[in-house]
């Protein structure tokens, strides 16, 4: 999504690129308001950016043949909704070469600051890899995405993978990786959600979202009883996809590519748009992607 910079005076364009953008977001679920924070994070204009998703989205109405909503009044946002939060802080002072207690070493491949994103690589060997494709692939269902409105989850046309659940220390080759995650992320361990583990054929796709729970929602207060809101997302790659797959961030222009053994951390300290943690799972063009995410809470997750 490109823009000028905040401060230029020169006449921002509604390319379309950006409807392009828009549209993925409106299909993702996201709501108004945040896609036009997220706009403004990038630096377009606030009215160029309401102009923009409302112009696009009565366009994609019509075009779907669907009626126009009536507007609703946007919600201010609360003090507590802006108030950052601590996040994990990996390992980073031993420099790009991580050795961990278990002896394993993790290389920094990569660091950003806006969004807080990092790349390591070698997190898992190939047997490990491996191994976590093994224990998953018996257990693989269609993935489901959370109801914001009732805290529950179903399939989503957003989401066209397959994935399973691990309980928190299920196996021992869980219990290592977990280990292994809490010492390189400085996180506890019980802060974090089961394991999941994910496939996505030629064709699947994850489109743009974040990972944090808005507290609009209704659903949200139901889903922090279990450790508090989520702060940091761990995706690692099980396998090199023979095309396509990338791990894209649309507000920063950055994309990592999925290679079997790295992974791609990034923290949100608070569940808004400025954090610029919308995300997505590039569509896979040839072969396979298999990726093992974790999710790590405020508090405990029981």
């Amino acid at each position: 999504m490109g823009s000028q910079t905040a401060g230029s005076v020169a006449p921002q364009h509604i390319t379309d690129e950006l409807r392009r953008w828009i549209v993925a977001q409106a299909e993702a679920g996201c709501r108004p308001q945040d896609v036009v924070a997220a706009m403004r994070a990038s630096g377009w204009a606030e009215a160029t950016a309401v102009q923009a998703l409302e112009q696009t989205l009565r366009q994609r109405l019509h075009e779907i043949g669907q009626p126009l909503p009536a507007p609703t009044p946007t919600p201010p946002l609360s003090p507590a909704r802006l108030t950052p939060g601590p996040v994990p802080e990996p390992l980073l002072s031993a420099g790009p070469r991580l050795r961990l207690s278990d002896g394993h070493e993790v290389h920094l491949l990569a660091s950003l600051g806006l969004p807080r994103v990092l790349v390591f690589g070698g997190l898992l060997t190939d047997a490990e890899c491996e191994g976590l494709i093994a224990l998953a692939r018996p257990r693989l269902v269609r993935s489901e995405t959370v109801v914001n409105t009732t805290g529950g989850s179903e399939v989503n046309a957003a989401r066209t993978s397959e994935g399973m659940f691990f309980e928190r220390g299920e196996q021992p080759l869980i219990r290592s990786f977990e280990a292994r995650i809490a010492e390189l992320l400085r996180w506890p361990l019980d802060h974090g959600e089961g394991l999941q583990i994910l496939r996505y054929r030629p064709g699947a796709e994850y489109r743009p979202h974040n990972d944090y729970f808005d507290p609009a929602h209704p659903g949200t207060a139901r889903i922090l009883q279990r450790g508090g809101q989520r702060v940091a997302t761990l995706v690692t790659y099980l396998n090199t996809p023979e095309g396509g797959g990338a791990t894209t961030f649309p507000d920063a222009g950055f994309e990592v590519a999925p290679v079997r053994g790295n992974a791609v951390f990034f923290s949100y300290d608070r569940p808004q748009a400025s954090t610029r943690t919308l995300h997505a799972g590039a569509p896979v063009t040839a072969g396979e992607k298999w990726v093992a995410t974790k999710w790590l809470r405020q508090g405990v997750f029981a």
